[in-house]
């Protein structure tokens, strides 16, 4: 009995003993299963990381390509005009910032990494707005200005910390990228310990345990299950990557197209807006020839019968030239051709001088406010040029309200003092700003539109109602000034364009009442003036005009007598040239004219200044546009001839 109790205790021990060993090896089993499995989390977590690490290095190595194709694309735009290329330049830039974009956001958990791509946003920002000046250039036909300034800025300062600031970001990465590789290899190396480690514990505990064996058979058996599982699970989602892979490249693909298919019908529209201005252009040119040689025609025969005075068609004639005149003017400032003629203003007085235009331009159901609050600061600026861009400015306004269903609206020209710091707006430098704002309460800007607005020949207008024009005509006058244009709409509410102009130090002068004066109060005298002109039958005109005024004319047909003219007669007290000639300008002409007589007093005369239309290639010398009167040349000379303080008033009449 005692024995039988006895083998039945060591029976029980034993199957103690084997349960008490099971149960260790079950816990044993699932510690290192567990630990093996934070090991395979590890690692694929290191893999991860590597990927990423990997990908930043592509994408600054991607942009840095996008931005060295877009400048090549502009300067082949440069060189050949094609707008095939101007058009590769734009996208291929797009491109670049798209790639910052994303470089700049896979880059966000890193802080060090987010600094270096904040710098070179920044650098890639100021890079974009010497390559957008430049390609405003050639655009515009500015193609010497573009040329220098796209060889100016290969070494710009901006393009070095582009350069320094991609090749940081990449060895930033790659270092990243290093660490993380040995990460990766101690990960693996780790996991392929616990694995051994496993398989050797699996095997000892099979070898001392027979029913652990079974168990840890059937958990492999579960695994390889979950296994085929998980194959069958990548197998599909690698299909569906591989589907989802050729739908965006099909999309890819058609939004190329599409895009090319707009850049052909917008070039096409320009091309429509051309032969739209082409047109009117042309209508209006013949109507004022017209009116220019009925007039002369019918002078002629008064003339000739003596049966009527022909003064009044001469008039007749005298008038459509000026009209034509003016157009020119016009179309010679849209082109920014044409030299600004600068003086400090008042803008408030302008805008105040400008009320009774404003008034009958826009209508009795548009209400005009000027909120004056410049409180004295003037600015330095082409009155003539400002008048017609605040002019172009309220009749877009007037137009955006009446296309409201109520039509009408109030107009609120406002003037302000602001004082800008570096790049604050656009790219103006720090200072002190006059800002003339012009604000409707018309139909509002959609964000579309908004950014295209000052391209030359866009308009939202019907066919045959716009050309595109006037905006742009404003963003390049206020260039030309050292300003800028921003503009603030809310559709369905109203739209605010605002001009920011540099206020000027000096003191405003009344150029108007001081020009009067001096033109009524000093006399005339006979001078000997040298007449350089290419143009033989213009030199004839000039020769006759200045016999007319009582002076002595020397005529020289072209620049290339002059110097021995001015030899021949040392006393010519006046230069009289032309700007645009074969061989050089009348600017070098002047400076070659004066190693010979240092003091000598100097008159331009230009309908087209080209590639010199700034006003600092003429200096202090007076510049009188064709066509001029014979009343508005011999008060130029008798200016230039009174006294050497009269800078400021001989360009006041020269416009």
């Amino acid at each position: 009995m005692w024995e039988r109790v006895t083998g039945i205790a060591t029976r029980w021990r034993s199957w103690t003993l084997l349960a008490v060993a099971a149960l260790g090896a079950a816990v044993t089993i699932i510690v290192l299963v567990f630990t093996l499995a934070d090991a395979n989390r590890d690692r694929d977590a290191a893999l991860r990381l590597q990927a990423s690490s990997s990908d930043r290095v592509t994408l600054a190595a991607t942009f840095e390509a996008a931005m060295a194709r877009s400048e090549a694309a502009l300067g082949r735009y440069i060189v050949s005009l094609d707008n095939a290329q101007g058009t590769l330049f734009s996208d291929d830039w797009r491109t670049s910032g798209v790639l910052l974009d994303r470089l700049a956001k896979a880059g966000s958990e890193d802080p060090e990494q987010a600094a270096q791509i904040a710098a070179l946003r920044a650098a890639w920002s100021v890079r974009s707005k010497e390559l957008a000046d430049t390609a405003i250039r050639t655009t515009y036909h500015q193609n010497s200005e573009a040329l220098a300034t796209y060889y100016k800025i290969r070494s710009s300062p901006a393009l070095d910390q582009l350069t320094v600031g991609i090749q940081s970001v990449i060895e930033h990465e790659r270092d990243i990228l290093s660490q993380r590789s040995s990460l990766v290899a101690n990960r693996i190396d780790r996991a392929r310990s616990l694995t051994t480690l496993v398989s050797v514990a699996g095997v000892l505990m099979v070898a001392g345990v027979v029913g652990l064996a079974f168990l840890v058979l059937g958990a492999a058996q579960r695994r390889q299950r979950e296994q085929e599982r998980s194959e069958a699970l990548e197998d599909a989602v690698a299909e569906r990557t591989a589907e989802l892979s050729a739908a965006n490249e099909r999309l890819v693909a058609e939004m190329a197209t599409r895009e090319a298919a707009e850049a052909r019908l917008r070039q096409a529209q320009k091309m429509d807006a051309v032969g739209q201005l082409t047109g009117g252009i042309a209508h209006d040119f013949n109507n004022m020839l017209a009116v220019v040689l009925g007039g002369v025609e019918l002078a002629k025969r008064r003339i000739s019968d003596g049966r009527d005075d022909p003064t009044r068609h001469l008039d007749s004639a005298m008038e459509g030239a000026n009209r034509a005149a003016a157009l020119t003017k016009r179309l010679l400032a849209f082109a920014r051709a044409e030299p600004l003629l600068p003086a400090a203003t008042d803008a408030d007085a302008l805008i105040e001088r400008m009320s009774d235009l404003l008034d009958r331009t826009l209508g009795e159901q548009i209400a005009v406010r000027h909120l004056a609050r410049a409180h004295g600061w003037p600015i330095f600026a082409d009155r003539h040029q400002l008048e017609n861009a605040l002019l172009n400015l309220a009749v877009n306004a007037r137009d955006a309200m009446d296309a409201k269903e109520s039509g009408g609206g109030t107009l609120t020209i406002a003037t302000a003092r602001v004082a800008l710091n570096d790049g604050e707006i656009a790219d103006l430098f720090a200072g002190d700003y006059v800002r003339i704002s012009i604000s409707d309460t018309g139909v509002g800007i959609e964000r579309a539109v908004l950014d295209r607005i000052f391209e030359p020949f866009f308009t939202t207008k019907a066919a045959g109602k716009g050309t595109g024009l006037g905006l742009s005509q404003v963003f390049g006058y206020a260039r030309q000034s050292d300003g800028t244009v921003t503009v603030d709409s809310i559709v369905g509410t109203g739209t605010t364009v605002s001009l920011y102009l540099p206020r000027h130090a000096g003191e405003v002068v009344a150029l108007d009442d001081r020009y009067e004066e001096m033109a009524l109060s000093t006399p005339g005298r006979k001078a000997k003036i040298l007449v350089v002109e290419d143009d033989r039958r213009v030199l004839a005109a000039t020769v006759e005009v200045l016999l007319e005024l009582g002076h002595e004319p020397v005529s020289c047909l072209g620049p290339e007598d002059a110097a021995a003219e001015l030899r021949r007669h040392p006393d010519i007290d006046l230069l009289l040239s032309d700007v645009l000639m074969p061989g050089r300008t009348g600017p070098e002409l002047a400076a070659e004219l004066r190693k010979i007589q240092p003091d000598l007093k100097v008159i331009f005369v230009t309908g087209y200044t080209g590639d010199i239309a700034s006003a600092e290639a003429f200096g202090d010398d007076t510049v009188l546009r064709k066509p001029f009167t014979i009343g508005a040349l011999g008060t130029a000379i008798d200016m230039k001839l009174v006294s050497p303080d009269t800078a400021a008033l001989e360009k006041r009449a020269a416009a």
